[in-house]
């Protein structure tokens, strides 16, 4: 698994009661990703129709009338265990951030912990935030992904 040395700008975590495949089936969706998101509108993919290490799709993104797409890369597929992606901005493939979900079978249902690491150049943060019109990501992504991973738990919770 790949992850970044640095810390994690946001992340949460929850417990659902779905076993660990059924929630990485539901990470990998791109159609239920997007659902679950509050920012990615809708997600398709342009290489591979499935989660698989170097596997690419678009995010397009919506905050407010702000609009903006990015290219994301697979990096991690380990069904049941994690999926995380890069994503890029603009034909240049400007580094914006990393995402991952580790799904965790638990003796109460499965752990889902949501990362999210900033890979900006410094030179790009002012003009992200314009373009986003988020200007502070780490709360922005903390809240994002406390409401992701609600949804996630109200698709997959079994009773």
């Amino acid at each position: 698994m790949t992850e970044p040395s640095t810390p994690a700008l946001a992340s949460g975590t929850v417990t659902v009661r779905a076993d660990a495949d059924t929630v990485y089936a539901a990470v990998t969706d791109l159609d239920r990703l997007a659902d679950f998101a509050d920012e990615a509108h809708t997600m398709r993919w342009t290489s591979g129709s499935s989660a698989g290490v170097g596997a690419t799709f678009v995010g397009s993104n919506r905050n407010g009338l702000h609009r903006w797409s990015t290219t994301c890369t697979v990096t991690d597929a380990d069904p049941g265990r994690a999926f995380a992606f890069d994503v890029a901005y603009g034909p240049v493939s400007i580094p914006i951030a990393h995402w991952r979900y580790d799904v965790e079978q638990s003796s109460d249902g499965t752990v889902v912990t949501e990362r999210m690491w900033d890979r900006r150049p410094g030179w790009f943060v002012g003009i992200g935030g314009l373009a986003t019109g988020v200007r502070d990501r780490a709360t922005a992504n903390t809240a994002n992904i406390a409401a992701t991973l609600d949804r996630l738990r109200q698709s997959v919770d079994r009773v």
